[in-house]
C-alpha cells in the first residue's frame, strides 16, 4: 500500500446527504429502503426495463429527455423516456412475433447507437436474457459466446455482420440474425436469411407488452475471462436493478434531471450497469457518443452538452493526462460536478490531476462483472486517499481474507472478498456451475483480486491472484489468446502474459515456439500479429509477440506463465522444481 499523496478532504454537500455520515449509514442501512423506490409489477414481479423507462411514465416524466445521441459522423438524435418506452415495446413485440420469449438468449453486436439500447431493454421486457457483445471483437470471441450461450437471436449491423460471416453458419441454435443499417450507412442487400431491423420494428406494435419477470429471473449475461478455458458467462438477475439504482445515487451522485456521460461500451458490464440501468432508473439525461477516444472531442462533448456527472476509465484518464492541462483549460468544463473512474486501479497522480484539470478529484471505485454493481467506492462526500478504492457500500460486507477464507487484520495483503447476498451478485456461470461454486470459500466470494485494508477502512488494490490480464480495463484470458495463436500453421505452442504499460496498465505479450520447418523471422512475427488481430480484434490481441525456442513447462506439460513473466520483467523466478528439464 502506498500513500504518496495526502488525503483529499471533502465537505459533505448540503443536498442530497449522499452518505455524509458514512458510519451511521452503514450501521442503519436496509436494502428494503431502496426497494420501496421501485415500481413493482403485479404479484411482486420486477423488470429492469420497466424500472429504467416505464416507471417514469407512471410518475409523469415521460417527456423528460432520456438520451442525447451523437453519431461518429456528427449526426444527433434525442429521445424522451416516452420515446424509449415505445421503441423498447416495439422490440419486445418484435421478438414475440419471431417466437422468441422468456429465457431465450438475445445477443447484440453493435456500436453505440440508440437502437442498440432499445434492443437490450426490449429483450428484457420480453423476459429474454440479453447478451451485449463488445463491438471491437473479432469473429472467434463472438462465435465462442454465441455458441456457449445458445443464443437464438443476434442483432447486429452490416459491417459487423460481415466481420463474423464465417462463424454464423456454424451456430445451429442461432435462429435469427437481425441487421440494422443505421442512417443507410452501408447500402446494399441483406445477406440471405437475415432480417431487416427497421422493417421488423415498423411491423411490431408499440403497445405495452405483457411483462412477467420476477426479481430472480435471469436478465443480462456478460462473458468474463479466466486463466484457463474459454470465457464464461456471468448471469445476473432482474434483482440487480436495486443495487445499480442505489449506487448510481450514492457512488456517482446521480440526481433526476442530471446530464450524465458514461464512456463505456455496452459490450462491457460498465456499459450496461452504468451506461443504461443506473442512469435511467435515476431519471437522468444520458449523453451517448458513438465515436472513439479523442481528447479534444471528449472535452467538446462535456462542454456542448453541459455534462454534470462523468464516468470513464483510468486508461482514458491517463491518455487525457498525456495531452496536458492547457487543452482542458481551453474548454468550459464548469458544468462538471462529479467525475469517477472504474475498470482498473486509478493511480494517485490521476486523482490529483483531476483537481488541476477539472477542479475536483477523480473518484475511483471497485467492482467486477460478477458483482454487477459498485461494491467499494470513493464517495462524493468522503475524504479520498489517492490510490485507494475507497470504502464498501453500505450493505456490502467486504474483507481481506487468506486462502482459507479467514479474515486478515488491517495492513495485511490477501484475497479481496465479499459476503454473498448483495442484490446484483451474479447467479451462475452459464452451464458451468462447478466453476461458479469454486468462487466461494468459507462463506466468502473470492474476487480474484489481491488487496489490503488500512486502519481507516480504505481498500487498496495490489494485483490479480491469477494470470488474467487487465488491458485498458478489459480482462483478457491468456487461454483465449493462446488458443487463437496455435491455430496458425507455424505455431507449436503459445504462452501469454500481461506486460506492464504506463497507459493501458497491461498489454498482452505472447511467446510462441514454432513447428519444424518454420524459421523465426520478422515477417513471420508480423504475420502472427495480423493473424491474431484478425481472429480476436486489436482490443484483445497481443501487442507484442516474441518467438522463442521453447516455452517453460511443468513436468505435466502446463505452460508456466509465471516464469515467462518473471523472465520478461527481470524478476526472481521462484520455485522451479516442477520445471520440465530439457
Amino acid at each position: 500500500m502506498t500513500m504518496s499523496h495526502p488525503t483529499i478532504r471533502k465537505e459533505a454537500p448540503a443536498s442530497p446527504p449522499n452518505l455524509a455520515d458514512y458510519d451511521a449509514a452503514r450501521a442503519s442501512f436496509d436494502w428494503a429502503e431502496v426497494e420501496r423506490e421501485l415500481a413493482w409489477l403485479p404479484g411482486g414481479g420486477l423488470n429492469i426495463a420497466y424500472e429504467a423507462i416505464d416507471r417514469h411514465m407512471r410518475d409523469g416524466h415521460g417527456a423528460a429527455a432520456a438520451m442525447l445521441w451523437e453519431g461518429k459522423n456528427g449526426e444527433t438524435e434525442s429521445y424522451s423516456y416516452d420515446d424509449l418506452r415505445r421503441l423498447t415495446n416495439r422490440f419486445a413485440n418484435l421478438l414475440a412475433n419471431l417466437g422468441v420469449g422468456k429465457g431465450d438468449r438475445v445477443f447484440t453486436f453493435m456500436e453505440r447507437v440508440p437502437e442498440h439500447y432499445a434492443a437490450i431493454f426490449g429483450a428484457l421486457k420480453a423476459g429474454c436474457i440479453a447478451g451485449p457483445l463488445f463491438s471491437a471483437f473479432g469473429p472467434d470471441p463472438v462465435r465462442d459466446r454465441l455458441e456457449d450461450s445458445g443464443a437464438s437471436v443476434l442483432v447486429t449491423q452490416p459491417d459487423l455482420r460481415e466481420r463474423v460471416a464465417g462463424v454464423i453458419a456454424n451456430l445451429p441454435e442461432l435462429k435469427h440474425v437481425v441487421v440494422l443499417n443505421k442512417n443507410g450507412r452501408f447500402p446494399g442487400p441483406l445477406a440471405p436469411g437475415d432480417l431487416d431491423f427497421a422493417a421488423l420494428m415498423e411491423a411490431a406494435p408499440e403497445d405495452d407488452p405483457p411483462i412477467a419477470t420476477t426479481r430472480d429471473d435471469f436478465s443480462i449475461m456478460h462473458y468474463t475471462s479466466g486463466t484457463t478455458g474459454k470465457p464464461k458467462g456471468a448471469v445476473h438477475r432482474h434483482n440487480s436493478v436495486i443495487q445499480q439504482h442505489l449506487t448510481g445515487k450514492w457512488a456517482l451522485d446521480l440526481r433526476p434531471g442530471d446530464v450524465y456521460w458514461c464512456t463505456a461500451d455496452p459490450g462491457w458490464v460498465t456499459g450496461t450497469s452504468y451506461g443504461m440501468i443506473a442512469p435511467w432508473t435515476n431519471r437522468v439525461t444520458q449523453v451517448v457518443y458513438e465515436g472513439g477516444f479523442s481528447a479534444r472531442r471528449w472535452y467538446e462533448t462535456i462542454q456542448r452538452y453541459r455534462v454534470e456527472v462523468w464516468y470513464t476509465a483510468p486508461t482514458a484518464v491517463r491518455m487525457l493526462m498525456k495531452q496536458g492541462l492547457d487543452l482542458p483549460r481551453s474548454f468550459d468544463l464548469s458544468s462538471l460536478r462529479h467525475v469517477a473512474s472504474v475498470g482498473e486501479p486509478l493511480n494517485p497522480e490521476a486523482v490529483v490531476w483531476g483537481q488541476q484539470a477539472f477542479g475536483m478529484p477523480i473518484h475511483d471505485n471497485w467492482w467486477q462483472t460478477e458483482t454487477g454493481a459498485i461494491m467499494i467506492a470513493n464517495y462524493p462526500c468522503a475524504d479520498i486517499k489517492p490510490g485507494s478504492m475507497g470504502k464498501p457500500l453500505p450493505g456490502i460486507k467486504a474483507a481481506i481474507v487468506d486462502n482459507d477464507g479467514e479474515r486478515l487484520p488491517p495492513g495485511r495483503s490477501g484475497n479481496l472478498a465479499a459476503r454473498p447476498g448483495w442484490p446484483s451478485m451474479f447467479q451462475t456461470y452459464w452451464r458451468q456451475e462447478e466453476r461458479y461454486e469454486s468462487r466461494f470459500v468459507n462463506g466468502w466470494y473470492f474476487s480474484g483480486d489481491e488487496a489490503e485494508q488500512d486502519e481507516d477502512g480504505y481498500f487498496w488494490f495490489i494485483g490479480r491472484t491469477d494470470d488474467v490480464i487487465n488491458t485498458a480495463g478489459h480482462l483478457v484470458g491468456p487461454f483465449e489468446v493462446e488458443s487463437a495463436l496455435i491455430e496458425h500453421p507455424a505455431v507449436a505452442e503459445a504462452g501469454v502474459i500481461g506486460k506492464p504499460d504506463p497507459v493501458a496498465m497491461e498489454v498482452v505479450k505472447a511467446f510462441v515456439s514454432l513447428k519444424e520447418g518454420y524459421e523465426a523471422t520478422d515477417d513471420l512475427r508480423r504475420e502472427l500479429m495480423g493473424f491474431a488481430r484478425g481472429k480476436l480484434a486489436a482490443a484483445v490481441a497481443p501487442r507484442e509477440i516474441e518467438i522463442i525456442a521453447g516455452l517453460p513447462k511443468t513436468r505435466s506439460g502446463k505452460i508456466m506463465r509465471r516464469l515467462l513473466k518473471a523472465r520478461e520483467l527481470g524478476l526472481p523466478e521462484g520455485d522451479t522444481s516442477t520445471l520440465e528439464e530439457d
